[in-house]
């Protein structure tokens, strides 16, 4: 048993920062430079890939509904991802700079121990969403299935219905989840060719069905369709359609890093800024004329591109638009999800679990544990709560970016990242940044009253639900500023140092450091490790 456990267990790296194994492993250390490979091209293929799918393809859908017009909801999506953007291109130059992934980042603002908060609300998120994204890919395979074997649909049930799911829903589930598989398995290095492949073949799909749309009907009755809101009620519905635009990658927006460590430079990754409020939008007007479309044809609104595909007589149209939108989730599945999770799995036990295993783990527990089918079909307010978990997400990107923008301005001390005992425990702090508790603390409630209405509408919150549509931008703003406010006025001096450390070897003997006391470089000693480009 000891011999198989042995086996199993992951040995660092000669050049790592870390005193054992117990604190990281070759998929969390420093990204050498023959491995930042994600060049500017890689970008605007991720974003892509990230952009077309079902999720983004439906965000224009519950901003319709309350009331917005095309022309009101529109603007809202383009201006709510030139928001995320920037949080996504700040934070995404963190990881471009140090070569660290998002778990290690983290540890400098919130403090090594406090840190795992974080790391465990994402791999939770994670998981959760790698589930709800893999019965979106099953729905994908039935089409394909059924185009290829119109009988497919008269397949008989033989699963209770209290269970929520039929037979052939199973059995694309299964479908789906097998055939993503082997595609986590590909490294981050190398999982960019998928996004190649994806950029190849969805971006047409979506653009055949958008020439569909206008085409053969000219547009239809979405767009001729006035707004029927007026005044302040537009207003806080305007931002609340901005508010859930940027919850759609709010996630990305906290742990870009764990992509972007693999950038050969800063600069490389800047071309986000550009791309994401492009494709998104893009996607999300494909979204509206498709719908006003179908309307035309079907004579009601199918949001949900799947149920539009499945009125549809031609038969390689099906095939071809549902593989386009299978490919699309398998890849924002993969980097999104199941990659996210492996990173934060890889740092909460570096010692047995790498990204492989980590994104393995992720398929197993979020694509079967959870049970996806049935949270979508009975656990409406868990699904309100996950989605509006941006309460958290906001105030833990806000304080990443106070930290290194206007707090340490960019001197980090890479090495003590790794080093449980290192200036990042934050003296005084009990392993942790006081400053990044009280940000949360101060924070986070505003948005609760409106999280509770919105997982139980029968609760009156009566004007607490008007900062819920600001969520993650009030969350963020307010974190920022008291975590800056309060580390100027209680600065940790034993993290602000004259510049940045890449390795040992570039150590300053100024006050912070020894003051640092660093009982791992006392039992490791210096190592030789890759500098920063």
């Amino acid at each position: 048993m000891a011999g198989l456990m042995h086996k199993w267990e992951l040995s660092p790296e000669p050049a790592t920062f870390a005193s054992s194994n117990r604190w990281s492993n070759k998929d969390m250390d420093v990204v050498p430079e023959n491995k930042r490979t994600w060049g500017r091209t890689s970008w605007v293929l991720y974003w892509i890939s990230d952009a077309l799918n079902v999720a983004s393809y439906e965000l224009a859908s519950s901003m319709l509904a309350v009331g917005l017009s095309w022309r009101q909801a529109l603007p809202a999506i383009a201006v709510g991802h030139i928001i995320i953007a920037a949080a996504i291109t700040g934070n995404g130059a963190i990881g471009a700079t140090l070569h660290v992934p998002f778990p290690v980042i983290n540890r400098s603002s919130f403090g090594f121990y406090f840190s795992y908060f974080s790391v465990i609300s994402r791999v939770v998120l994670a998981m959760f969403w790698f589930g709800i994204q893999t019965y979106t890919g099953s729905e994908c395979v039935y089409q394909m299935l059924k185009a290829i074997w119109p009988s497919t649909a008269r397949i008989p049930n033989h699963i209770p219905e209290s269970s929520h799911i039929t037979t052939v829903g199973l059995m694309c589930y299964f479908l789906f989840w097998l055939f993503q598989l082997p595609l986590l398995l590909i490294s981050p290095q190398k999982v960019r060719y998928l996004f190649w492949a994806k950029a190849a073949i969805v971006p047409p799909a979506f653009l055949a069905m958008m020439i569909w749309a206008f085409a053969t009907t000219g547009g239809g009755e979405i767009f001729a369709q006035r707004g029927t809101l007026h005044g302040s009620k537009l207003a806080w519905a305007w931002l609340a359609a901005l508010n859930s635009t940027l919850g759609n990658f709010s996630t990305l927006a906290v742990n870009i890093p764990d992509f972007t460590r693999y950038s050969p430079s800063v600069k490389a990754q800047n071309v986000q800024m550009i791309i994401i409020p492009i494709a998104f939008t893009f996607c999300a007007f494909v979204g509206i004329a498709c719908t006003s479309a179908g309307y035309v044809h079907y004579g009601a609104y199918y949001w949900d591109p799947l149920r539009l595909i499945d009125n549809w007589d031609n038969r390689a149209a099906s095939f071809f638009a549902a593989f386009a939108f299978a490919l699309a989730t398998v890849c924002t599945n993969i980097s999104a999800n199941s990659i996210s999770a492996a990173n934060d799995l890889t740092a909460l036990c570096p010692r047995w679990i790498n990204i492989r295993r980590g994104q393995v783990l992720c398929a197993l527990i979020g694509g079967w544990v959870i049970l996806p089918w049935e949270i979508l079909a009975t656990a409406i307010g868990f699904l309100q709560f996950m989605a509006g978990y941006t309460v958290f997400l906001g105030p833990i990107a806000g304080i990443m970016l106070a930290d290194y923008y206007l707090v340490k301005r960019g001197r980090i001390d890479v090495p003590a990242l790794y080093k449980p005992k290192g200036r990042y425990r934050y003296y005084g702090g009990v392993a942790s940044n006081w400053r990044a508790v009280v940000a949360l603390v101060v924070s986070v409630p505003p948005n609760l009253p409106g999280l509770i209405n919105a997982i139980n509408p029968k609760i009156n919150v009566h004007g607490g639900i008007y900062p819920y549509n600001i969520a993650w931008l009030l969350g963020l703003t307010l974190a920022a500023t008291v975590y800056t406010l309060t580390s100027k006025v209680w600065p940790a001096h034993e993290t602000i140092i004259p510049d940045a450390i890449f390795d040992e070897s570039h150590r300053h003997d100024s006050k912070a450091d020894s003051h640092e006391g660093s009982v791992d470089d006392k039992e490791k000693g210096a190592k030789t490790t890759m500098t920063e480009v």
